[in-house]
């Protein structure tokens, strides 16, 4: 007697009509009575060798099919959960190997250097031998990293943060700190070679910059923007582009636009008219006023932590669109304001469907209509989802 799995739950596992859960099962797989799996029609076999023991994919089971449903489901539930609904567009995927920006974790085992994901929760590094999200020049990165730390000797575990910018891979090394000679020959040795854009060390005070031969930039709306050391990049430029084109479909063009938690101006760039940023990050604005001035944009900066102090409703009424595009956490206070002001469309981009259905509710209660959301699945194969969506007025 088996069971036919139907979705895929939140955390990844398959679930059957019943209601029981199955470790990497995809939708029309069988489930057995004992607990095994019979593979159906959208189960693949996954490509990357460290699968599943790697926490950066979850879901490498899934073809695309699958995973563009439980994208569209993931979105779906959160906003049920809160007694919402709408039109959900096909979710935009980005394809593999296109991850620019990734966290990754170092340690030393029996004398030889560990460089990748941890396992799924655990501190368990995952070596990598291969990677099927990350872009292939920071991949290639990963075995040279290995002789580097191998050189420089690090006492404890140590986190890599690889990005990809204008000028080439930025890597940022935290837990670590090598300050004799032979370290810092090492260090450019290293960085030649291998055509580092910047290398940088933290440990604990601070990022000290030990490479970077010109000014590092990340170019957003046509714009190349100074990038601080541990700045924001959205994951892959295909999902940046997807991300950018669905915000400026949602607005239309605006005279004057608010860009709230605008980072480095990943949409104020792009976007028509006058542009208000408002951002909590001091290094973020700056680089994204910088830019703005010098390429001549009508961008008025603000440094305003939207947490402690949100944009009134009075100012929200100043614009005739919003942008929203807040943390994990989202924005429940700025929503509050918002919900009661009279802009002519807000365009939310959100990285976790739960708290945007938290924050959805709160606009629709304020008489807002939510017009239709379009997923976008930019961390391949994890349970990561982003999304775009559109509030209107119906009085508009």
């Amino acid at each position: 007697m088996t069971d036919t799995v139907v979705r895929v739950a939140a955390r990844g596992e398959g679930v059957t009509a019943d209601g029981r859960h199955a470790a990497f099962a995809a939708p029309g797989d069988q489930l057995a009575a004992e607990g095994s799996v019979l593979p159906g029609p959208h189960h693949q076999v996954p490509p990357c060798r460290h699968f599943p023991a790697c926490g950066g994919c979850q879901l490498q089971h899934l073809d695309d099919q699958a995973y563009a449903g439980f994208v569209v489901d993931r979105i779906a539930g959160a906003l049920a959960g809160q007694g919402l609904s709408t039109a959900i567009r096909t979710p935009h995927l980005s394809p593999p190997r296109t991850r620019r920006r990734a966290a990754l974790h170092a340690d030393r085992k029996g004398g030889a250097i560990r460089i990748g994901f941890s396992e799924a929760a655990s501190h368990a590094i995952v070596d990598l031998a291969e990677c099927w999200v990350l872009t292939p020049e920071l991949f290639a990165l990963v075995a040279p990293l290995r002789g580097l730390l191998q050189r420089l000797g690090p006492k404890r575990r140590a986190e890599i943060q690889l990005t990809s910018t204008d000028q080439g891979p930025d890597v940022a090394i935290t837990g670590l700190s090598p300050t004799s000679l032979a370290a810092a020959e090492a260090i450019t040795t290293f960085c030649e070679r291998h055509g580092l854009a910047r290398l940088t060390f933290d440990d604990g005070l601070g990022p000290e910059t030990r490479w970077e031969p010109q000014p590092v930039t990340v170019t957003l709306g046509g714009v190349a923007v100074p990038f601080p050391p541990g700045g924001f990049l959205q994951a892959t430029a295909d999902g940046e582009a997807a991300l950018v084109a669905t915000v400026r479909e949602a607005v239309g063009r605006p005279t004057a636009t608010a860009d709230l938690f605008a980072g480095l101006g990943t949409f104020a760039l792009a976007l028509p008219g006058k542009l208000y940023a408002a951002e909590g990050s001091r290094d973020a604005l700056l680089a994204l006023k910088a830019a703005a001035a010098r390429a001549g944009r009508p961008v008025f900066t603000e440094h305003r932590d939207l947490y402690r102090r949100p944009l009134t409703t009075a100012e929200l009424d100043r614009f005739e669109a919003v942008v929203l595009d807040p943390p994990r956490a989202g924005a429940r206070d700025q929503v509050a304001a918002l919900a009661l002001a009279r802009p002519r469309v807000v365009a939310y981009a959100s990285c976790n469907p739960n708290s945007f259905a938290a924050d959805a509710k709160t606009l629709f209660g304020g008489g807002w209509r939510l017009d239709w959301v379009q997923p976008i699945g930019q961390f391949r194969w994890s349970t990561h989802v982003e999304l775009v969506a559109r509030f209107t007025r119906p009085d508009s």
